[in-house]
C-alpha cells in the first residue's frame, strides 16, 4: 500500500465509521464526510428524557455470534434481553385476549404461512411472475372460514410479525422474497445506556466532518473527487454508505452516472417505513412487568404495538411503533395529533382516566433528507441478488457499504457493521 493511499467515507451510520475504523487501522489516510450534525445515521439515542430513548435502531437481533455483540463485550456495554412472548394484547375493546386465545392466533398465523409458501412453490414452478406477500396471503386466508374479528386478529399478527419487521406493508414485500436472509440465533438485547455508545467507540480517533452533505461524487480511473458545497475533498477510493433511500432520491449526483444494473437494483430494492412515539408519564398505569402491550385495531395496522421501557429504564415511558403505509401518512400529521390518536387507543385499551404524556418524541424518518426512510425491504419484483448489485464497486475506485448492500444481514445494525468491513477489506486487498 502506499503511504499516501487515502479514502473518502460518505456517511457517518455505522457501516461508514466500521469501514474508516478498520481503513485507518490499516493504515490509509480516511475523512469521513456527514451531512447531519451528529453521527450514528440511522442509530439515534436521544439523551434528553434523562434516560437514553432510542429514536433509531433499538436491538441487536440474535445475540450469538453477532459481531455487534462482539464489539459490545469487548467495550463491556450492559445489555438487556427482551422477551416478546411477555406480551399483554389487548382486542378492538380493549379486553386482555387469553393465553389459550393468543396460542391459538399465533398458530393460525403461522398456518397461514406455511400455504403461502406452498402457493409461492406452486407459482415457481409454474413460473408464474412475483406478486405481493398481502396477495398471496389473501388467496390464502379466502379459502377459510373467517368471522370479521378472526381477521382482525390475523391482521394484527401480520402487522406485528411481519409488517413491522420489515417495515412495510405485506402489499409491497415479495411474495417469493420477502423472509430472504440470514439470521444470528440466540435472543435479541437493547442496550439500557444507549446503543450511541457503540457508535461513540467505534468511531474514536476517526477524522469526521460534521454538516458536510455531499452532493457530487466524480470518479475516475486515478481517484475520486467529492463535492460537499464549496469544499472538495479528494482522495484515491470513496466508500459510499449513505442510505437507500438517498440513493433512491438521487440526492447523490454521480459522474459517470452509475451502471445500469446498480440503477435499476436502487429502484427495484424498496426503502421502508418505521416510526416510533415515544411517550412519558407521570406514573406507569398499563401491565408494569409487560414487556410489550399489543393492540387489535379495527383497521389494520393503526397503533398495534406499544413497548414498555419501564422495566429498562424504571421510568414510566411507553414506544409505539407504526410501520409501511401508515407510518408515512402520519408523517403529514401535527405532533398534536399523532400524540392524541395514541393516546385514544392507550384510553381504550386503560380507560378514559388515563392522564395526558409530560414528555413525548416523534420519528419521522420518511422526511428526514439523509435517509428518506427507515431500511430497505425486498419489494415485489425485487431480488436478494439486487442487494448483491448494489454491493457492486464501480471501477475499483467507487465502493459501497450499508445494510441494503448485505444480502445476509439487511435491514439490520450487524448487516451494515459487516459490510463497512467488507467494503475496507476490499479496499486494502486492491493494495
Amino acid at each position: 500500500m502506499s503511504k499516501t493511499s487515502s479514502v473518502i467515507v460518505v456517511g457517518a451510520g455505522i457501516a461508514g465509521l466500521a469501514a474508516a475504523s478498520r481503513l485507518q487501522s490499516f493504515g490509509y489516510t480516511v475523512t469521513v464526510l456527514e451531512g447531519r450534525d451528529r453521527i450514528g445515521g440511522r442509530i439515534h439515542t436521544d439523551r434528553g428524557w434523562g434516560v437514553p430513548v432510542e429514536l433509531g435502531a433499538t436491538w441487536v437481533h440474535g445475540m450469538d455470534g453477532n459481531p455487534v455483540m462482539d464489539l459490545a463485550q469487548q467495550w463491556d456495554l450492559e445489555t438487556v434481553i427482551t422477551d416478546y412472548e411477555n406480551l399483554w394484547l389487548h382486542d378492538t375493546k380493549g379486553v386482555v385476549l387469553e393465553d389459550d386465545d393468543q396460542v391459538e392466533l399465533e398458530e393460525q398465523f403461522w398456518e397461514a404461512l406455511d400455504e403461502v409458501e406452498e402457493l409461492v412453490e406452486q407459482m415457481d414452478e409454474a413460473d408464474e411472475a412475483d406478486i405481493s406477500l398481502q396477495t398471496a396471503l389473501d388467496i390464502v386466508l379466502s379459502k377459510w372460514e373467517l368471522s370479521d374479528q378472526d381477521r382482525r386478529e390475523l391482521d394484527y399478527a401480520i402487522a406485528s410479525l411481519i409488517e413491522h419487521e420489515y417495515a412495510a406493508d405485506s402489499g409491497e414485500l415479495s411474495a417469493y422474497y420477502w423472509d430472504e436472509g440470514e439470521e444470528f440465533d440466540g435472543e435479541d438485547c437493547l442496550f439500557p445506556q444507549g446503543y450511541d455508545q457503540l457508535v461513540n467507540a467505534v468511531a474514536k480517533d476517526l477524522d469526521i466532518r460534521l454538516k458536510h452533505s455531499v452532493q457530487t461524487v466524480e470518479y475516475e480511473q486515478t481517484g475520486v473527487r467529492v463535492q460537499c458545497g464549496d469544499a472538495t475533498f479528494a482522495a484515491d477510493y470513496a466508500i459510499v454508505t449513505v442510505p437507500l433511500g438517498v440513493l433512491k432520491a438521487g440526492s447523490v449526483v454521480f459522474s459517470p452516472a452509475l451502471p445500469d444494473d446498480k440503477q435499476k437494483a436502487i429502484h427495484r430494492l424498496g426503502m421502508g417505513m418505521l416510526n416510533k412515539v415515544v411517550l412519558r408519564f407521570s406514573k406507569v398505569f398499563w401491565e408494569k412487568s409487560a414487556e410489550v402491550i399489543g393492540y387489535i385495531p379495527k383497521k389494520k395496522g393503526e397503533w398495534v404495538e406499544f413497548f414498555n421501557l419501564h422495566p429498562v429504564t424504571g421510568k414510566p415511558i411507553l414506544v409505539e411503533f407504526n410501520a409501511g403505509s401508515y407510518a408515512q401518512a402520519l408523517e403529514d400529521w401535527s405532533d398534536e395529533k399523532i400524540v392524541a390518536a395514541a393516546m385514544q387507543t392507550l384510553r381504550t385499551i386503560y380507560g378514559a382516566k388515563v392522564p395526558d404524556p409530560t414528555h413525548y418524541a416523534i420519528t419521522r424518518w420518511g422526511a428526514d433528507p439523509f435517509s428518506h426512510g427507515a431500511y430497505s425491504f425486498l419489494a415485489t419484483h425485487a431480488t436478494d441478488e439486487d442487494y448483491d448489485m448494489l454491493a457492486e464497486p464501480v471501477g475499483d475506485r467507487l465502493f459501497f457499504a450499508g445494510e441494503a448492500t448485505s444480502r445476509q444481514y439487511a435491514a439490520t445494525v450487524h448487516g451494515a457493521l459487516l459490510s463497512g468491513w467488507r467494503e475496507a477489506d476490499r479496499i486494502h486487498n486492491l493494495n
